[in-house]
């Protein structure tokens, strides 16, 4: 600390000053001059060299996240709204088998897409913050002089800690970030898990909410399903299963039952969920109470029910009419009722 005058001061109030104070462009002797504070002037320059490269740091950072977060929307909407999805769509509306066309908006793949698309990106915007979060308070805390050695050790055993505490909790997360990426299923699909048989309602990181036949709704953890029968992905399958007596003529039966079938698969109400013609694969099984014919539909996913309805109730009537004869529930019991009607 040496005297200095400086032009601008009174000679009564000359103090001891720091010795940056005589450089006249720097700025300790700015500083000095504007709050006459020897310590801010000692240290004005690392103050403000500070603070501008933290300014830079946080500036920076905010810029690349907004920057991804625009680049993951952008990828997003382009997943959801794109050409691709229109083709798609397109695609699937002139499928073989007709059927009325599906707006985008309505179609289940779309819809699927979409959600699918929307957690993906929620995901990847919550990792992108996190990490720029992390880099810019570390390079804040490099710049003010802490050191990141020790803060990164514990940080390794707190991290390592915290693991061990939820890795069911990582396991569920990274189970469903794969069951999203792979499209395993996803809204609207009908799935079997194991326990929990029905309809997907909502798919996310940890859980999986499935509502069965019976209403009741189930949330499955997704760490825990080992494995996943979709029956709405791609086509399915509808088989007619019909018993017939042990005595019915059944090269009658299979004729009667595969021209019904085709005949009620061209009507309205189901014709836009077949996708082929029914396929009449003949004897399925013989038991003790008869036998059984099977036939096989392949139609749009989801719609297996409905079309295995319809052609149950179409078929049934046709044997009727046509004296089909069907198995006996209690063989004696009509046995005993012959012979009673014989005496």
């Amino acid at each position: 600390m040496t005297p200095v005058v400086l032009p601008d001061v009174p000679l009564q109030n000359v103090t001891l000053m720091p010795d940056c104070v005589q450089d006249a462009g720097s700025w300790c002797a700015t500083l000095y001059r504007w709050t006459s504070n020897d310590f801010l002037a000692q240290h004005a320059d690392t103050l403000v060299s500070r603070t501008v490269a933290i300014t830079v740091i946080v500036v920076v950072a905010v810029l690349f996240r907004w920057l991804a977060h625009r680049a993951i929307a952008r990828m997003v909407d382009g997943a959801t709204n794109g050409r691709f999805t229109a083709l798609v769509g397109r695609a699937r509306r002139l499928r073989p088998g007709g059927g009325a066309a599906v707006a985008p908006a309505a179609d289940p793949g779309t819809q699927r897409r979409a959600q699918r698309a929307r957690t993906i990106g929620s995901v990847l915007r919550s990792i992108v913050s996190a990490v720029v979060l992390l880099v810019a308070v570390m390079m804040v805390m490099n710049e003010l002089g802490y050191p990141l050695g020790p803060l990164l050790a514990g940080a390794g055993v707190i991290g390592l800690a915290i693991g061990f505490g939820a890795q069911n909790l990582v396991r569920d997360f990274l189970s469903g970030m794969f069951m999203l990426l792979e499209d395993q299923y996803g809204v609207g699909d009908v799935v079997d898990v194991g326990e929990a048989v029905g309809t997907v309602e909502a798919v996310g990181l940890r859980i999986t909410t499935i509502r069965d036949i019976k209403g009741t709704v189930w949330y499955v953890r997704n760490g825990e399903i080992l494995r996943v029968g979709n029956m709405s992905q791609g086509y399915a399958v509808a088989v007619v299963d019909l018993p017939i007596a042990h005595h019915a003529d059944v090269e009658e039966a299979t004729e009667l039952a595969g021209s019904t079938a085709t005949e009620r698969a061209s009507q309205d109400d189901i014709a836009g969920d077949v996708l082929e013609a029914p396929e009449v694969l003949g004897v399925d099984k013989i038991g003790p109470e008869g036998v059984t014919l099977r036939i096989t539909v392949r139609v749009s996913p989801g719609r297996q029910w409905a079309v295995q309805r319809a052609l149950n109730g179409a078929i049934t009537d046709a044997f009727d009419d046509h004296g089909i004869p069907r198995p006996m529930v209690y063989p004696g019991a009509a046995f005993d009722g012959q012979s009673q009607k014989q005496n």
